[in-house]
């Protein structure tokens, strides 16, 4: 295997960054977007299926949208090639390897040179209208993080109703529209809880009074879909509530991308203690009572397929979101490897699937529980190729099955009650915006709770 010069020192790799960037990514983006790799969209066929099956789909980060920008953006702006240039120190000092850097298309703003990266939320609505004219579907998940940057009550100045409007309701327009009576059930994200636990009670409100969203007012819920029988529950995850009661460290990773040893880090200075804000912490112990709500959940459902889904990650390679794994894992595996068919996060705005064989958690021999990760339904991140390699390598437990980065897209899952199957597609859509369909991947996993 060739071995690629590594860069010495940060000034060094942001000169060479800005020289490939000269070279190579700047005119990817001279249009407004970069050129995509996929291949031309598939024409999906529909799905033949019973009556007793259960098709959903799957997306989450989908609230992001240029009209709402981080501060940072605000008060330094940046035209397209320091944005670019930025993006790339980002880049490596999360030890990734350049030769994997790539990035969002590009959205400047009119009248200005301060640019941005375009959101695709609005795509990905019309790529999941497009599955939906040749495929069941029967509800949605969103998995968090529906509204960016500061969730509602930012100190913004802006209207929180046409916030929720804008960010939440109007890219699944066309979606609602191919499908009249689909509804959407939704998860908190870290940045829905940003602003203040106000901003939390402003989106419950605002979904609770939407025919096509719901959403528990605890921030935690269950519900059912499906005939007696062949029915699935849904155990829907605060996740943000469950870090927010945890005390944990992020641990920067070595020059090779794999992790350090938090003892290391400790010792080096470069471990920081993960900032909770005030309103964030947990209540009452509303944190335990949330994980001893799942389990006696899980144990007690006489469902026959048991599925939970949260903001927050278990596992992944995308190459940030590392140490709440870490911590979210602990907290949740004991249940979910013991009862659950599956685990469905965001977080990471990429595609993933991911298992656990649950060994540390279980001693009965039982299929692995998949862990689907789709969060690409408006914002793009990367996947970071050395810590994939470091942690198949350190973690035997955890297989990567498949991913893909800088896309923009959802996943389509059914519950075959006839052949006791769960399958998950993924979906892509172009950087063009026109929502277009590009099948992606296909899967398939035994029922898993059928055996235990």
């Amino acid at each position: 295997m060739t071995t690629k010069p590594r860069l010495n020192t940060k000034k060094n790799a942001i000169a060479a960054a800005k020289h490939i960037l000269s070279i190579t990514l700047f005119g990817l983006f001279l249009n407004g977007c970069a050129t995509d790799s996929t291949t031309a969209p598939s024409s999906t066929q529909a799905v033949k299926s019973n009556d007793q099956d259960i098709h959903f789909l799957a997306f989450g980060d989908g609230g992001y949208h240029v009209d709402y920008p981080k501060q940072k953006h605000i008060s330094n702006p940046k035209n397209r090639q320091q944005f670019i240039v930025s993006e790339i120190e980002d880049w490596l000092e999360e030890k990734r390897p350049l030769a994997d850097f790539d990035h969002a298309p590009i959205y400047i703003y009119p009248g200005t040179d301060i640019a941005t990266e375009r959101g695709g939320a609005l795509p990905v609505g019309k790529a999941m209208a497009n599955y939906c004219k040749t495929n069941r579907c029967d509800f949605g998940i969103q998995l968090g993080d529906n509204i960016y940057p500061d969730g509602a009550d930012a100190n913004d100045g802006k209207d929180d109703q046409q916030r929720m409007n804008d960010l939440i309701l109007k890219p699944l327009v066309p979606l609602f529209e191919q499908v009249p009576d689909l509804k959407v059930y939704s998860s908190l994200g870290n940045h829905d809880w940003k602003s203040s636990r106000k901003g939390v009670a402003l989106q419950t409100k605002w979904m609770a009074k939407q025919d096509k969203f719901h959403m528990g007012d605890k921030g935690y819920y269950r519900y059912t879909q499906g005939t007696p029988g062949n029915e699935v529950e849904f155990f829907v995850l605060d996740t943000n509530m469950l870090l927010a009661g945890q005390t944990y460290y992020e641990v920067p990773l070595n020059d090779d991308g794999s992790e350090m040893p938090l003892a290391q880090a400790l010792e080096l200075g470069v471990a920081k203690l993960e900032g909770i804000e005030v309103h964030e912490g947990p209540k009452n112990n509303e944190d335990v009572e949330q994980l001893s709500w799942l389990e006696k959940g899980l144990k007690e459902s006489t469902a026959k397929w048991k599925i939970v889904y949260g903001h927050h990650i278990l596992w992944s390679y995308g190459g940030s979101k590392y140490d709440e794994g870490h911590v979210l894992r602990k907290l949740l595996l004991p249940s979910l490897c013991e009862y659950a068919d599956a685990y469905i996060a965001g977080h990471e705005h990429d595609l993933e699937l991911l298992t656990d064989d649950c060994s540390k958690y279980q001693n009965a021999k039982r299929p692995k529980l998949p862990l689907i990760i789709s969060g690409a339904a408006s914002k793009m991140r990367g996947q970071h190729s050395t810590l994939a390699a470091f942690q198949e390598r350190a973690y035997p437990e955890m297989d990567i099955i498949w991913g893909k980065g800088f896309i923009w897209g959802f996943a389509s899952i059914q519950l075959d009650n006839n052949n006791d199957t769960l399958n998950v597609n993924f979906f892509t859509t172009p950087r063009d915006g026109s929502g277009d369909l590009i099948e992606e991947q296909k899967f398939k996993f035994q029922h898993r709770s059928k055996s235990l």
